[in-house]
């Protein structure tokens, strides 16, 4: 096994950072290798926005549903589907004059060009935490900067066409950390060949056994079993509306409407 397949196995989501700030070298070979990420038509249709601030770390770390280990980790790179450059480029090279002298529609990013955007900026970011691990440095993925769109907009100084839609928790690993590796889901289930395959109802209770064996009976939701307490506690709970809330907000944007 190469030493990139064995990081890539042993990686694990850290939350619990050394008191050591990351060096001006890690960061810089962290950020080129997020740049040199696969994209489509080698647009780079992302930024990507570096936090070491105190205070600004304080605040994300109540925005995003108030998780106190962000503000301990070092560094955040928040990852930002951006069409702003590409649509500030299009205005200044007169597109809108050229397509209305040659029969062309011309109108700002739409939902296709912001899940575009969206893919390539997760691409760059699972880069740079690949990078990361490889100079012993953690990182944990919080998804939850898609929420309070608003706030975030103004926080981070957003224009129009930029969305945040993933933000990295980086910081070196304590001394004498040990790594515990969540279990995945059996590969039969998740890996299909040509065409995707339905699992059938026993195929799923299978699937999804492990889970079901760590359900605690007694819980704040009343759920008797483990789909429902999952439903109810990240499902359908208060911090995933907001986040249907703000994609809608910003499809809204997008869109024009």
């Amino acid at each position: 096994m190469n030493e990139t397949v064995e990081l890539l196995k042993n990686r694990c989501s850290l939350r619990k950072y050394a008191d050591k700030e990351i060096s001006r070298e890690h960061l810089d070979i962290i950020l080129e290798m997020a740049m040199r990420a696969p994209t489509a038509g080698n647009m780079m249709p992302y930024s990507i926005i570096v936090v070491k601030d105190e205070l600004m770390k304080d605040k994300l770390s109540r925005t995003c549903d108030n998780q106190p280990f962000i503000r301990n980790a070092s560094v955040l790179l928040i990852f930002v589907a951006d069409y702003q450059k590409w649509y500030d480029y299009y205005q200044i090279n007169d597109v809108k004059k050229f397509c209305y002298e040659n029969g062309r529609s011309f109108a700002g990013p739409s939902s296709a060009q912001l899940f575009l955007a969206l893919e390539d900026a997760l691409i760059a970011s699972e880069n740079a935490v690949i990078a990361s691990e490889s100079l012993g440095i953690g990182s944990c993925y919080i998804g939850d900067i898609m929420e309070n769109y608003e706030t975030h907009k103004e926080l981070l100084n957003l224009p129009k066409y930029a969305f945040p839609v993933a933000m990295l928790c980086l910081g070196y690993y304590p001394e004498g950390y040990k790594k515990t590796k969540r279990d995945r889901f059996d590969e039969k289930y998740i890996v299909f060949s040509e065409r995707y395959q339905k699992l059938n109802n026993e195929e799923i209770i299978t699937m999804f056994a492990d889970l079901d064996k760590r359900f605690p009976e007694k819980n704040s939701y009343n759920a008797k079993n483990f789909a429902q307490l999952h439903y109810a506690y990240k499902t359908n709970s208060d911090f995933s509306n907001e986040m249907e809330r703000s994609i809608n907000e910003v499809l809204k944007v997008w869109n024009d409407k």
